[in-house]
């Protein structure tokens, strides 16, 4: 092993170029991988800390499954129940704060703006908790406005014993006086304001709900008596409850799972695509070492010394290249979560905190980062210790490979991509999309017969452009000459360039349907917008008043509200958007796939819902199907009777009943987001003025011009959209890496061929000349493949996307243009260095080169 680890690093350590570049393609897809998956856990993290806080430390919850309320006369069933030593109801609610709300200083940041309102029975908590108060006394049950706080809040808001403070409700502003003061909170979680249950439930609009009963139990009993009392608790409330910890944010979950697969498939690409360039330069390093190789094999060495001999050196760049790509990962990390904590505040008033580091991402990334590299040695180790000494020994000739029929991993590769063609049209969203990485992996295969006729077309142009000097056929020749070595480095251009132009198609369709959507849904005068339009649940609403109130104004003609419940289907969690069936239409809308407006109307006459993409697909339903929606104390049968979608909830499940339907079946009366129009030719000034008047008593609300609030969120997915680009855009630098290693070899390879050319009289700008010509044909074979491979796998992206966010194919005429400036102008850099280095090579020590 000493041996191996010697004759490894000397060689590493003596071709400095070649070593860096290939170190360089496992530091990308590191970087790739191990940056972009910190993301998704730190906001896994905040999410934690800001909206769910500390569960405690009772024995058992009793909960909704979909975390919503339920009636509190459920408390009466446990009461009787053999083993419980102690229960508490409780309605627990995570609240969004408007901006410096209860602070009131802007200067100092946003101190407080989450928390949690919970409303508990004084005497049955305390039973199950101890609340040391270290001022002023603990709630009690004839309390009303009465509050208990921790001291780092009140140090937060000011406040001491006895002073009150002002919270949103539903119920307009409620001035809550503090009478007791907790120690200070040491664990992370939100900040809690304790109140009495009814007064919680008046201030949420939860009149005789809760949403949790905390259970403790007698102690000291053993495991099999836990287990009975469990399944005693579980017959008592029956199966439409959940007993064990609470499920809140869900569905936010759910997002973020989904986000961190599409994360992943990046780094995943990018590590492949380092794979390949590692594969390419093994392969041409065995092949130029052979003589090197035939000499250690005659001085005693073993096919085993030879073996180990190149996978030490794909292990030694697997860890460093994977260390410093950790490093460089993270700070990528940290830099989009820098760049994006303020947009992700905007929709969610979620504070983000610092990079989160997970031990499984740590050993994943070293173990692909370092995997891949060991895995593309291993097939070159393998043939270079097959080479006998004597062969090695011999003087050997430039490989040629002059092969015109189809190879059998050609024959494969159209096959493959025959495959990916029936998955396009099997119209399943999961083959859709596996249908086009194996359209992919076909061009890959199929790529070195390819190679010549595409050299050729464009070796014409070349030959044109570079007619007086006779370069672009000895350029073309020197690249047909190894097809397989140039086909695998324009396979990794082909994957970078493949995913500019998909991203192109994809971001192209989401613009235009997206835009539709936004005109749709949030086209109205004015929009009323709580602090978070993504975690509605979130979101202190308001009561029917408050629409009665806006209604009131002269000028204003129709007001359209929105609320909100969580239900489950089929094991599914899925969000209802109660609306008037009558006075939504007037106000926003749906954009209808399957179905029209006329859907509205059998809203109001029965229980009937018209769900997104998402929701079916989750539910594995299809329009005019049935549906059991999990209520708080019983399921309840709806139909779907359209397939629709708007702009804020399009990649969420949801489904859209009436408020009717809502109020009946979930109990929930309570306005989260409002929308209305003028009558024409009325005030807007005067009308506006009347409406914030109104909107006083209910801060949690924004009133915004809709044109404005349009243009607001255009504007943020335009960022957003760019953003997407430059992350595509980053992903072809695999691409130049390849072309500038694959380059950088073969003017080491032909150092002798280089020379020859020198001694009949080319001059040093005919070799910068042919090794440019070669880059570009380079280049353009990747580029061809690449945007063959891209509009097919944009094409089954939108038709795998679609079936959750219905939308259109936009031809990708931008990203094609991208693809194509990217591909070349990675040919012409990646020329560079090895141009210069064959035009600066000595004609006499090249001549002498073996």
């Amino acid at each position: 092993m000493n041996l191996q680890l010697t004759l490894a690093w000397r060689y590493l350590s003596g071709r400095k170029l070649r070593t860096f570049l290939t170190t360089l393609a496992v530091v990308f897809g590191v970087l790739v991988l191990f940056g972009l998956n910190i993301i998704i856990p730190t906001i896994v993290a905040s999410v934690d800390v800001n909206f769910l806080g500390l569960a405690g430390t009772v024995d058992y919850t009793v909960t909704s499954p979909t975390g919503g309320s339920f009636p509190e006369g459920l408390i009466n069933s446990l009461k009787d129940v053999d083993g419980i030593r102690a229960l508490s109801p409780k309605l627990d609610r995570t609240v969004n704060l408007p901006a410096d709300f209860l602070d009131k200083q802007p200067s100092k940041g946003e101190a407080v703006s989450v928390l949690n309102l919970v409303g508990i029975v004084p005497d049955s908590a305390r039973s199950l908790r101890s609340y040391q108060i270290m001022s002023g006394r603990f709630l009690e049950s004839g309390d009303t406005t009465s509050a208990v706080i921790s001291e780092t809040l009140a140090d937060a808001i000011g406040v001491k014993v006895g002073e009150t403070f002002p919270l949103p409700t539903v119920i307009g502003i409620v001035n809550l006086t503090v009478v007791g003061i907790l120690p200070p909170r040491t664990q992370p979680g939100n900040e809690e304001i304790l109140v009495t249950l009814p007064q919680a439930q008046l201030m949420t609009g939860e009149t005789g709900n809760i949403n949790t009963i905390d259970i403790d139990i007698t102690a000291g009993v053993s495991d099999q008596r836990r287990t009975e009392i469990m399944g005693n608790i579980k017959a008592a409330v029956g199966s439409n409850y959940h007993v064990g910890t609470p499920l809140n944010g869900s569905d936010l979950f759910v997002q973020l799972k989904v986000g961190q697969k599409i994360l992943n498939i990046f780094g995943i690409l990018a590590l492949f695509m380092g794979g390949f360039i590692i594969f390419n330069t093994f392969r041409t390093v065995v092949a130029e070492r052979r003589r090197d190789i035939g000499m250690l094999r005659a001085l005693g060495a073993n096919r085993n010394t030879i073996l180990g001999m190149i996978l030490v050196e794909s292990l030694l760049q697997g860890l460093i290249g994977t260390a410093i790509g950790m490093v460089l990962g993270y700070l990528l990390g940290a830099g989009v979560i820098m760049f994006s904590a303020p947009l992700i505040s905007s929709y969610m008033n979620l504070k983000l905190g610092n990079p989160v580091v997970t031990p499984g991402l740590v050993g994943l990334s070293v173990l692909l980062g370092v995997g891949v590299t060991i895995l593309a040695g291993i097939i070159p180790a393998w043939n270079a210790s097959t080479v006998s000494p004597l062969d090695a020994l011999r003087p050997s000739v430039a490989e040629v490979d002059e092969r015109r029929r189809p190879s059998a991993g050609s024959i494969s590769g159209i096959g493959i991509m025959v495959l990916s063609v029936l998955a396009l049209l099997s119209g399943n969203s999961s083959l859709v999309a596996l249908g086009g990485f194996l359209f992919l992996v076909g061009l890959v295969l199929i790529a070195p017969l390819l190679v010549r006729p595409i050299a050729y077309a464009f070796g014409r142009i070349l030959g044109w452009a570079y007619a007086r000097r006779g370069i672009g056929d000895l350029a073309r020749g020197n690249l047909t000459r190894q097809p397989s070595r140039a086909a695998v480095t324009a396979s990794s251009t082909m994957l970078g360039l493949a995913v500019i132009v998909a991203a192109g198609g994809l971001v192209g369709s989401l613009i235009g349907r997206s835009y539709d959507l936004l005109h749709k849904n949030l086209g109205s005068d004015y929009l009323l917008v709580p602090p978070s339009v993504q975690v509605w649940q979130t979101n202190v609403g308001a009561g029917p008043g408050f629409a009665d109130r806006l209604r009131s104004v002269p000028e204003v003609a129709d007001v359209s509200t929105l609320r909100f419940a969580v239900s489950q289907v089929n094991g599914a969690t899925i969000q209802l958007m109660g609306i008037d069936p009558m006075e939504f239409p007037k106000v926003s809308g749906l954009v209808f796939t399957q179905g029209d407006e006329s859907a509205y109307g059998a809203l109001e006459a029965g229980r009937d819902v018209i769900a997104n993409a998402a929701f079916l697909s989750s539910a594995g339903v299809k329009v005019g199907d049935t549906v059991n929606l999990v209520a708080p104390a019983r399921s309840q049968t709806y139909r779907v009777i359209a397939l629709a979608s708007d702009f804020t909830n399009s990649e969420q499940p949801t489904a859209y009943i009436s408020q009717a339907n809502l109020q009946a079946d979930f109990g929930v009366t309570t306005d989260i987001f409002l929308q209305l129009n003028l009558k024409p030719g009325s005030d807007r000034a005067a009308a506006e003025a009347q409406m914030r008047a109104i909107a006083l008593d209910f801060p949690q609300f924004h009133i915004i011009s809709g044109a404005s609030y349009f243009e607001t969120i255009k504007t943020e997915m335009n960022a957003v959209f760019a953003g997407m680009y430059l992350l595509f855009a980053f992903l072809a630098v695999p691409s130049l890496i390849a072309m500038l290693n694959t380059l950088a070899i073969g003017v080491i390879e032909r150092t002798r061929e280089i020379g020859m050319i020198r001694a009949v009289g080319a001059t040093r700008g005919q070799i910068v000349a042919m090794v440019v010509a070669e880059a570009l044909l380079l280049a353009a074979i990747g580029t061809v493949l690449g945007l063959a491979g891209g509009l097919y796998l944009g094409f089954t992206f939108v038709q795998a996307f679609k079936l959750v966010f219905p939308m259109g194919y936009n031809f990708p005429a931008a990203g094609i243009v991208a693809a194509i400036i990217i591909g070349l102008l990675a040919g012409a850099a990646a020329a560079v260095i090895p141009a210069r280095q064959a035009s600066r090579l000595d004609i006499i020590a090249a001549l002498q080169y073996e």
